[in-house]
């Protein structure tokens, strides 16, 4: 997740994380996984298989589909001893208490753990040859897990950041981004310049990292003699009434919680669309996602080679691309990439 990602409400303390709570059930984010027994989720039983289910009773974020993933013994090889022997891939994911769709969550049977974070989890499991064991805590608890050995690797939107480069290793994996949403027949988009924003009314949520970014946007078109409108509102639905009663025009959140939002507006009476991403890192740099395990663990690389593995085949596409997040995807996944510096707090 983030600083904690950018889905998590305290997203300006870089120390754990971001997230926000500009979506429905987002708020939960400010968990992760780690002791917690493994919530009840088909794929995560049986021995590493050659197919994985991505997108499963989603609730209509995801389209469902099943991806090959075959081992890469090169890949594998590459592994700690002590993980290919055991032969499972202890993934954290910090979904407690309502998990934060479309990333993780519980899907429409009740009992099936899905979203973009573990589907991912699994097929990295699967090139690896190993079988997925998914956990999910709160986000406290997911660094808890990590550091007694607990948990392998958290797949669960962390952010990084130099501070956290101190205890872990990271494998990247999509970008941490933010996102302006629009009613569908709104033309305007953000183009990447903050003078657009002039005239506009804006939500957001308190004490979250796009409430920052936003608020410095608002200064400077005020020293240029122009102004944008922020608007507060006390949870997700109240912001979505305003965006479809036109009473605000773009709601700024999470890039994640807004294409969830938007597949679930698609069918109602007002469909809404992104008109425009920023980097959750600021201006100067991209922030990114990656999976998180202990420093020095040796899983960082097996990792990223397993993800570039799945980014060179096509299958990394077709899951971002099955739960609307295409433009969080990354070219190739990096270990230990450029974070968020200490100073940028």
């Amino acid at each position: 997740m983030r600083h904690r990602s950018t889905l998590l409400r305290t997203r300006l303390v870089r120390g754990l994380g971001a997230a926000a709570a500009t979506v429905t059930l987002a708020s939960a984010l400010t968990a992760c996984g780690g002791d917690a027994k493994a919530t009840g989720s088909a794929p995560d039983t049986g021995a590493a298989r050659d197919t994985v289910t991505v997108g499963a009773v989603s609730n209509g974020a995801a389209q469902q589909a099943e991806l090959p993933a075959p081992v890469v013994e090169s890949l594998r090889a590459q592994l700690p001893q002590a993980v290919r022997e055991r032969g499972e891939l202890v993934i954290g994911v910090g979904a407690l208490p309502a998990g934060f769709p479309p990333l993780a969550y519980i899907g429409t049977d009740q009992k099936t753990f899905t979203g973009a974070e573990p589907d991912l989890g699994r097929l990295v499991a699967a090139t690896l040859g190993l079988k997925p064991v998914v956990k999910n805590s709160t986000w406290e608890n997911l660094f808890v897990g990590i550091d007694s050995g607990k948990v392998d690797v958290a797949f669960t939107n962390v952010t990084v950041t130099e501070e956290r480069k101190k205890k872990y290793e990271f494998a990247s994996y999509r970008q941490d981004n933010l996102a302006f949403e629009a009613l569908k027949d709104n033309t305007w988009n953000f183009g990447g310049d903050y003078r657009n924003l002039a005239g506009k009314t804006v939500a957001v949520s308190s004490g979250t990292n796009q409430e920052k970014i936003l608020l410095e946007w608002q200064q400077k078109l005020r020293s240029e003699g122009k102004d944008l409108t922020v608007k507060y509102f006390p949870d997700a639905n109240s912001v979505h009434l305003a965006l479809s009663g036109r009473k605000i025009d773009l709601n700024f959140g999470p890039n994640p919680a807004i294409a969830y939002h938007i597949t679930q507006t698609a069918s109602g009476n007002a469909p809404t669309r992104s008109a425009g991403s920023f980097s959750g890192a600021g201006e100067t740099l991209q922030g990114l996602i990656a999976a998180t395990a202990k420093k020095d663990s040796g899983l960082a690389a097996p990792v990223a080679g397993a993800v570039n593995h799945l980014i060179q085949n096509g299958q990394y596409a077709k899951l971002l691309g099955a739960w609307n997040l295409s433009d969080e995807a990354v070219t190739t996944s990096q270990v230990d990439p450029p974070g968020l510096p200490t100073t940028n707090s």
